[in-house]
């Protein structure tokens, strides 16, 4: 049964957003949902991130200005040269006063979702990744590579997302909140650990992965063929060892492909 909540917030927000903002938060909430079952993330903090990211958008940027102002929200140099950006502050302080959020992780996703910030959870990570690459979006660069990349790597995307930012903002001469940079190196080294970690894997230690392991049955069932393989003659050893190492093959081949299975913003 759908959560009567969610539907509760999506009427409020279609009344309250334009046309355009509604669609898109839409396509955020269902695309959170989507990586959150990828992830294994909490099917209904992703969706009520993602359905309460843009809610302060009903707001021009004078107004977000000053409603931060009255409620002691910090601003930062580029909010109040943008003060655009504040809708991601503001709108996590209406998740929980306005709409009862009470969930801290929920309200971190909402307030970091424009800037990202060192040492996100997971849910941040997703609704992050999810405000960027949703189905209206259309002129990001290399928007499908994006969306392939946040199914396979949620960090690997998190990262592109954030150098494809800053570069944006530094080709358009518009000043960069240093949370953004924060994040981006943070994530950079997440990121490089990581692939070091995935290149220090020795060949054995990858075989031993890809290879399915062996029942009790299996065990003993193989340990005969040994001392049968080693009484053969070289002729016999030489077909047993075909049999088994294209026996083994096949398992392989099996492994890579669960592992595979396995492993696979504004």
């Amino acid at each position: 049964m759908m959560d009567e909540t969610i539907l509760t917030i999506r009427k409020h927000l279609k009344k309250k957003l334009d046309a355009r903002r509604f669609e898109h938060t839409l396509g955020v909430e269902f695309t959170c949902a989507a990586l959150a079952m990828r992830y294994g993330c909490d099917l209904r903090q992703a969706e009520l991130a993602g359905l309460l990211h843009d809610c302060a958008k009903r707001y021009d940027g004078p107004t977000l200005l000053r409603k931060c102002r009255e409620r002691e929200i910090p601003i930062t140099q580029a909010e109040e040269q943008d003060p655009a950006l504040l809708h991601a502050k503001l709108g996590a302080w209406m998740a929980g006063e306005k709409y009862g959020i009470e969930d801290e992780e929920i309200k971190s996703a909402i307030r970091c979702h424009n800037t990202g910030k060192p040492g996100m959870s997971l849910l941040d990570k997703i609704l992050y990744v999810a405000d960027y690459i949703e189905p209206g979006r259309d002129r990001a660069k290399h928007l499908p590579e994006l969306r392939k990349q946040a199914f396979l790597d949620l960090d690997e995307a998190c990262l592109s997302i954030m150098e494809q930012t800053l570069e944006y903002l530094k080709e358009s001469g518009i000043l960069i909140d240093p949370m953004t940079e924060m994040a981006c190196e943070d994530m950079r080294r997440v990121v490089l650990k990581k692939r070091r970690d995935a290149a220090s894997l020795k060949p054995g230690e990858e075989r031993r992965e890809m290879v399915s392991p062996q029942t009790a049955e299996e065990t003993e069932e193989t340990n005969k063929n040994l001392g049968k393989y080693e009484k053969n003659s070289k002729e016999e050893r030489t077909l047993e060892s075909v049999k088994r190492y294209g026996k083994a093959r096949r398992r392989s081949f099996g492994g890579e492909k669960r592992r595979r299975y396995q492993n696979y913003r504004h």
